[in-house]
């Protein structure tokens, strides 16, 4: 019963993010932008990022369009960057796509539990594969702009 309510409160969480996505804005500073594809279902997004003078992420925005997955996932996770180092970022998203593609991620450790706690309502991908491309695009597209790079994909 609980895991139940417990599904029930994460599919709240992504539809809640898929439909009043957070960040969803043009960010007219960025520093760096990168555009994601997932051709396989058509989701398409531009991620902006302003780095701080330490070169830690100051604020993260993102436009597009998608499904909910996609949305939500962009929305979590400009939410979560910021006011992350790079590799803080880079950190996170590696152990996204761990949670995405198997459900769990026993190599989390303590130092950004928080944060992946934030992510756990994407979890539940790992039970329809194609959909984990949908979860992570964000992701990649996120490390495109950290490495400077223009585009993404989801491939």
């Amino acid at each position: 019963m609980m895991f139940d309510d417990l599904r029930d409160l994460y599919q709240e969480v992504i539809l809640d993010h898929g439909r009043k996505p957070r960040n969803f804005r043009r960010l007219e500073d960025a520093d760096r932008t990168a555009r994601g594809d997932n051709p396989m279902c058509g989701d398409r997004m531009e991620l902006q990022l302003r780095l701080a003078p330490d070169g830690g992420i100051a604020d993260a925005a993102f436009q597009g369009r998608g499904c909910a997955i996609s949305m939500a996932s962009a929305s979590l996770m400009t939410e979560t960057v910021k006011g992350k180092s790079e590799a803080q970022a880079r950190a996170l998203g590696a152990r996204f796509r761990e949670l995405a593609m198997t459900g769990a991620c026993p190599a989390c450790g303590a130092d950004l539990a928080e944060e992946m706690e934030r992510l756990t309502p994407l979890s539940g991908v790992h039970e329809f594969p194609s959909r984990v491309k949908c979860a992570t695009l964000a992701w990649h597209t996120l490390n495109a702009a950290l490495d400077g790079a223009k585009e993404a994909s989801s491939e």
